[in-house]
């Protein structure tokens, strides 16, 4: 009987979890040096550049728990022959649950209306300053499987949607596809869905708050580096920007001293948005599901560099490991 495949896993995973890997894997980890042994990784908070990879020398595949793999260095993953992979379905229900929430937070002004009922101070009622959302229109910048959510559940609420996604074809979605400045111009609520790339750092910068409607409201539960947040401070401190929920931020978590907490018009979550019961389960499902597809030398449909498999051979075939065979050469890596 062959050996099970060593897998490290970067974070204490929550109780019952191990249980996923039973008779399949030998878990080992979080402690760093444990890495030596790993064969794959399943990666939730850490980050992965090429000397951390070549401290686990029969390293495999590095297999996100989540979707985003900003963390991960690709060039230097596909160097070393490992493959990267996310699970891009895991995360969607939960993240976008919690972008409602965010809105719906800042939307009813639920931290300041909390703050006066705690100190009995001003008229309750007179001083509520929440908006209603119905009729009002939303802008969704990434219109992934995220994004798609959010939009449903938008809807759900009446309100009108718009969506800003460069890489799809107008005509094939259910949704008015607008360019990026449009949207910033004519929506009453913006919301970040889009991955943090070269293209989309610090996308929402002072020009961008600007563009936006006097009194609107801006979600970001992507990733804290599309935002420049001192824009951000300006733009709330001027009044253009009304408020802001964030479950992303640079650095995470957020100093308390940090300009952009103690608002009444800002929620700031500590990147959990995707932390629920099942959200978590299901992501690292996938993910020791991911690692296992290539340990037992299969491709990846969800590898995020597939040009590791044009290759002459990966790190997997030179390790000799007992779980793993040769990639087949008829089947070919999926873009997602």
């Amino acid at each position: 009987m062959s050996a099970l495949p060593t897998i490290y896993v970067d974070r204490t995973m929550p109780p019952g979890f191990e249980e996923m890997f039973t008779d399949r894997a030998a878990l080992i980890g979080p402690e760093v040096s444990a890495l030596v042994k790993a064969q794959g990784v399943i990666a939730s908070g850490s980050v992965w550049d090429g000397p951390r990879m070549d401290t686990a020398p029969m390293l495999q595949v590095i297999s996100r728990a989540g979707i985003g793999f900003d963390a991960v260095d690709l060039g230097a993953a596909t160097e070393r022959g490992v493959v990267v992979c996310n699970a891009p379905a895991s995360p969607t229900v939960s993240t976008a649950e919690h972008t409602m929430a965010l809105l719906l937070h800042v939307a009813k002004s639920l931290s300041a209306n909390q703050r006066r009922l705690r100190g009995h101070i001003g008229d309750y009622y007179v001083d509520n300053e929440g908006i209603e959302l119905a009729g009002r229109t939303l802008g969704v910048v990434g219109y992934g499987p995220i994004g798609r959510r959010v939009v449903k559940a938008a809807r759900g609420l009446d309100m009108e949607v718009l969506a800003h996604d460069p890489y799809l074809d107008p005509n094939d979605e259910d949704v008015e596809l607008v360019s990026f400045s449009e949207l910033l111009e004519r929506s009453d609520a913006v919301s970040a869905h889009c991955p943090l790339t070269d293209e989309t750092h610090e996308i929402f910068n002072r020009d961008a708050f600007a563009k936006m409607r006097r009194g609107s409201l801006f979600i970001n539960a992507a990733r804290g580096g599309v935002v420049d947040q001192d824009a951000l401070v300006e733009a709330l401190d001027s009044g253009h920007i009304a408020g802001a929920g964030l479950d992303v931020t640079v650095p995470e978590p957020l100093p308390i001293d940090h300009p952009l907490q103690g608002r009444d018009n800002v929620i700031i979550t500590p990147h959990i948005a995707s932390a629920t019961d099942l959200g978590r389960r299901r992501m690292y499902h996938a993910a020791l599901e991911n690692a296992m597809t290539c340990l037992n030398g299969n491709r990846v449909t969800t590898c995020v560099n597939p040009e590791v498999y044009d290759q002459p051979e990966l790190r997997f075939n030179k390790a000799q490991s007992p779980v793993c065979g040769t990639v087949r050469s008829d089947n070919k890596a999926q873009k997602i």
